[in-house]
């Protein structure tokens, strides 16, 4: 028996075959045609430019606001924070390793200093730094016109006694005693400062006794670890109560460690405003 092939088509196939080549054929060459001689046809299309300033005006005015900036204390940047207010990790390096000295930048011309930001970053920053209380009203101390004579001599802080503080107007018996009391709790006062955490001691008694006396020789500290110390020793620092010692612990271990004493300003009821004050006791 004679076998067929199976390529052999009869004449419908064969013309079905040759129109199938003739389009393929053509629409490759409109396609290379097309890619060969582009459209040299002009846009009807114009630009606006008073309404594409307005497009623009309302998207920096939409960035500007997605990235609102809430006053902060420059000591206590973090990465993130720094990375989205502009600092470069440099800069932030810069920071870091002066905090690590145990060190506080106190204005705006030292955090420029300290970490060498441009003028214009620094213009755009420096509105919302919020130092703590004491800071302003030392640096409005250094500003304002000495009153003290110049036969004065300054005696420390750490050593005066209850008669030395009483030679003060406005500092009695009582608050002298108070002093301190509070002087030997805390250790020694480690800034000039902590004078004005003395209960009932008014700010501007302070400033007069301060043009008196002064720390003139920080004493030496054992820090507290705040990773580590339970709430008992928490407890002993003059600025933490026991209720609050527990919040930081239970915080601790709800939240893991700390990576930063900012952050201690998350736990319920920290007194923000002095945790400059309470981090010179403390170690991470």
């Amino acid at each position: 028996m004679r076998k067929q092939s199976h390529f052999r088509f009869n004449k419908q196939e064969r013309s079905g075959i040759f129109f199938l080549l003739l389009i393929t054929i053509v629409l490759q060459g409109g396609y290379y045609y097309v890619k060969a001689n582009p459209s040299q046809r002009e846009s009807n299309f114009t630009l606006d430019t008073g309404e594409q300033s307005k497009v623009d005006s309302l998207k920096n005015h939409q960035f500007e606001a997605s990235i609102k900036i809430f006053p902060f204390n420059p000591n206590y940047i973090t990465d993130y924070k720094g990375y989205t207010l502009g600092l470069s990790t440099l800069e932030l390096d810069r920071l870091f390793a002066f905090r690590e000295d145990g060190k506080f930048v106190n204005s705006a011309k030292e955090f420029q200093t300290v970490t060498q930001v441009s003028d214009s970053l620094l213009n755009v920053l420096s509105p919302y730094f919020k130092f703590p209380d004491w800071v302003t009203k030392h640096q409005s101390m250094k500003k304002a016109p000495s009153k003290q004579p110049a036969a004065v001599k300054l005696q420390d802080l750490n050593t005066a006694t209850t008669e030395d503080l009483e030679s003060i107007y406005g500092i009695g018996e009582t608050l002298s005693e108070r002093i301190i009391k509070f002087r030997d709790r805390l250790g020694g006062f480690l800034v000039n400062e902590q004078l004005y955490d003395v209960y009932g001691l008014k700010p501007e008694v302070a400033d007069k006794a301060l043009l008196r006396f002064q720390v003139l020789e920080v004493p030496s500290i054992q820090k507290i670890n705040i990773n580590k110390a339970s709430a008992a020793e928490l407890s002993q620092l003059v600025y933490i109560s026991r209720s609050l010692a527990f919040d930081i612990v239970a915080y601790r271990d709800k939240n893991g460690a700390y990576q930063s004493f900012q952050e201690l300003s998350k736990v319920n009821k920290f007194p923000t405003g002095k945790l400059d004050r309470i981090a010179l006791y403390l170690s991470l």
